[in-house]
């Protein structure tokens, strides 16, 4: 690491235990006002409420309905566990709470090959996962400190094995993730040469609402 490289990162470290002071700091002022749900005054509004849990975003895999639908609609049947080729699906585990059981991908485990027939999809018989859903499940991000390419070595390697046209560009020999094409697959985590993956894959907060449907067209009514 250059000397710039290692001041940027005690900057950023330095930087980061500021934030984790003020939300430390932002949740005791919470607990020892008593506050029990949402809070309603104006000052507070955006600090971090102790008595709310965290939402974790989960790895669901392609297809998937919003976080709502999928857990009032999932039966934790494992039929897209079993299904998947890679073996990438697993259930959640209890540390989700109430999505313990449900599927989600473990890339620590294997990537998600964008399967062309998404067998996954086809096994869900409660309909979580769906077809004419968006497949982006997540945003592959690049960390440059980490990855060769970024550090004077030549690697092209998440680029050739990524299997979504347009996701990674090679810009004057570095990747570039186009963010829109990236589905979040993980196949660039996976297969990073670099001795601290340079990759970091983060799951969607949440899928987009399926389109509402479009009304049809009156007729003219005709006249005799």
């Amino acid at each position: 690491m250059s000397r710039r490289d290692w001041l940027r990162a005690g900057f950023l470290g330095r930087a980061a235990d500021v934030a984790s002071r003020k939300i430390e700091d932002a949740a005791k002022v919470l607990r020892d006002a008593g506050f029990k749900g949402e809070p309603p005054a104006e000052s507070t509004r955006g600090a971090i409420n102790p008595a709310r849990p965290i939402t974790l975003a989960l790895h669901r895999p392609p297809g998937a309905v919003p976080e709502a639908a999928f857990l009032a609609g999932c039966t934790r049947c494992d039929a897209c566990i079993k299904a998947c080729p890679q073996g990438v699906i697993t259930r959640a585990s209890g540390r989700f709470r109430g999505a313990e059981g449900t599927p989600v991908l473990d890339l620590s485990i294997a990537a998600c090959v964008m399967c062309e027939d998404t067998p996954c999809i086809t096994a869900c018989e409660p309909g979580v996962l769906k077809k004419d859903r968006p497949l982006k499940m997540g945003t592959a991000w690049v960390q440059p400190m980490a990855c060769l390419a970024h550090t004077g070595s030549f690697c092209t390697v998440c680029s050739e094995r990524c299997p979504v046209p347009g996701a990674i560009e090679n810009r004057q020999g570095k990747p570039v993730i186009h963010e829109a094409a990236c589905t979040g697959c993980g196949v660039c985590a996976n297969v990073c040469p670099a001795p601290s993956k340079a990759i970091l894959v983060m799951p969607l907060q949440d899928r987009p609402p399926d389109a509402p449907p479009t009304a049809a067209p009156l007729r003219p009514e005709t006249t005799a």
